[in-house]
This record gives C-alpha cells, structure tokens and sequence, in this order.
C-alpha cells in the first residue's frame, strides 16, 4: 500500500487541501484510498462534511488504546471508493499521554498492517507540528507530499522539514520514506515573484518539485464550508484539475482528459457562520462606563 503523507509544519500551507483533495483524485482515477485525519484540529475531517464530534472512534484510540485498528474506525464518505480515519480534539492529548510510552513513534505503522490488503492508497494529513502524530505520520510513510506556498516564510519551513526528515531516516530503521515530492501552492502566474520562486525552487531541488502546480482558486476556499472535495463541489474547476493532474503524476500515468471550465458564478460561503459557533459561548465587548469625548477633527495649518 503507498502512504503519502502531506506535511510541512508551517500552517497555511494547503496540507489539509491537498490531502483531502489528492485524496479524491485518486479515488476518482479507481484507486481504493484511505484518508488518515491526523491533525487534532480535525479540517480533514470537517472538510468533508463530518462531525468530528460523532464518531465513537477516532484515530486517538488506534494510538493509545491497543486492539483498536484502522478497520474499527474507517467510516465511508460521499466519494466513491473514499475512506475516512476521522480525529477530533482528543488527539491533542496523545502528545501527553504517549510521550513515555516505548516505541511510540511507530504505532502507526503497526495499525496500518491491519488494513494494508483493504486499500491501495492511503493518504496521512498532518498536524502543522514535528510533534508525536508527524513522527508517526514519517515513519509509517512511502512517500511525502510537501505543500510548498510561494512565499518566503514557507521556504524557511521547508528547509526545517527536510533536516528533520534526514535526522529521521537515520535514528529509525523502519522509516522507509523514499519519494518526497514538493508541491507549490497558491500560485499566481501573473506575478513576478511567483513566477520567480517557482523558477529557483525548481533550480535548486530539480526533480523533487512535481510539475504539477496548484493555483489560487476560490472554489478551494468554498469547498470546505459545502463539506466537498472541490472536485466533487467544482468538478470542471481548474483547482479539480489541478488535483486531478497531481494524482496522475502521484501515480505516474497520464491524467484524464477533463478540460477546466471557468465558473464565475458568485457563490460563496455554502455554510452559514452561525452553524459554526452555535453553542459556543461568545463573548462580548467590554465597554467603559465613562466613555471619552470624541476628539475635534485635526487640521494641518498651513504654513
């Protein structure tokens, strides 16, 4: 089974975007695919359409509660041949709870035993960390997706992941990452300095770098609020497509022949703001009981 795990310990990145949405791609192109929610924050999960609050097992319980496998917690979506390992904020204690436990940079690997003859793909999203679970994540993996945002903060990230990874592949035996493929994201191809960072990353890591890139586009943004790989919200979508010839290139065949529509229809967020919050508490803004008198306009005198 090839396990990709998209990582990059800097936020913002489009980790959780590209795993979702590679994730599809590949289930599309017939491949049996498992997604592996691995980031406390749960946006894999979120993103599509789940509540990670309802489910009676997570990816928690496959790491500290052992006979607790992959199988007992994969759950369906709404993308055929698509599987989901979901994760809600409990995994954020497994930092705590793990960090004296033998061994436990390589318990998902042993859980991934478990489903390796059900899937053929299996797709690991990654906390914005190098803590515990992105250990496991490196350790268990065949290959790295590494989302790389054209910008200069994102490339200081990078060279932190690449030193990690190498520490990595020297103190663990079973670490058997092989293919670390850069992904560039938020491209803009109007711009000089997009352009610019794309040609020297690609200077400097040659065949690293996929060709395939991923460029700002509002459907990624939409998609999450209607719970939908963009492929599925927006299939004719130049982000589908995109993701569509990433998944090629993953799995080195040709990409489908599907042309890219430009949809300028004004759609929006699909998920009202309130849903969001409800229940939550809202606090409100503390305002003075003696409030200051607004100041006159200021004038500059001439002179």
């Amino acid at each position: 089974m090839k396990t990709i795990a998209t990582v990059n310990q800097k936020g913002g990145c489009g980790k959780t975007t590209t795993a979702i949405n590679l994730s599809a791609a590949l289930a599309e192109m017939g491949k049996r695919v498992l997604l592996i929610d691995l980031d406390p924050q749960a946006h894999a999960t979120i993103g599509l359409g789940r509540d990670p609050n309802s489910f009676p097992k997570t990816i928690h319980d496959v790491l500290t509660r052992p006979g607790v496998g992959l199988s007992d917690v994969a759950v369906p979506t709404g993308v055929d041949r698509l599987d989901l390992a979901p994760c809600n904020v409990l995994l954020a204690g497994a930092e705590m709870s793990l960090a004296a436990v033998s061994g436990k940079e390589l318990l998902l690997g042993r859980g991934l035993r478990d489903v390796r003859d059900t899937y053929d793909v299996c797709v690991i999203d990654c906390p914005p960390s190098l803590g515990i679970s992105t250990l496991n994540a490196l350790v268990a993996s065949t290959d790295l997706v590494v989302p790389v945002q054209v910008h200069y903060y994102a490339l200081e990230g990078l060279r932190r992941l690449l030193d990690t990874v190498g520490i990595m592949r020297q103190w663990f035996h079973p670490c058997s990452v092989e293919n670390i493929g850069l992904l560039l994201t938020f491209v803009e191809e109007r711009t000089t300095f997009s352009r610019q960072v794309q040609q020297q990353v690609r200077n400097l890591f040659g065949d690293l770098v996929f060709e395939t890139v991923i460029h700002r586009n509002v459907r990624l943004t939409e998609a999450p609020s209607a719970g939908e790989p963009v492929l599925r919200y927006a299939p004719r979508s130049k982000a589908a497509a995109d993701y569509r010839a990433l998944a090629a290139e993953v799995l080195d065949v040709v990409p489908p022949s599907v042309e890219f529509v430009e949809d300028r229809a004004r759609r929006g967020i699909q998920k009202q703001v309130s849903a969001i919050f409800q229940g939550s508490w809202i606090p409100k803004r503390q305002r003075s009981h003696n409030p200051v008198a607004p100041r006159p306009p200021f004038f500059l005198e001439s002179t």
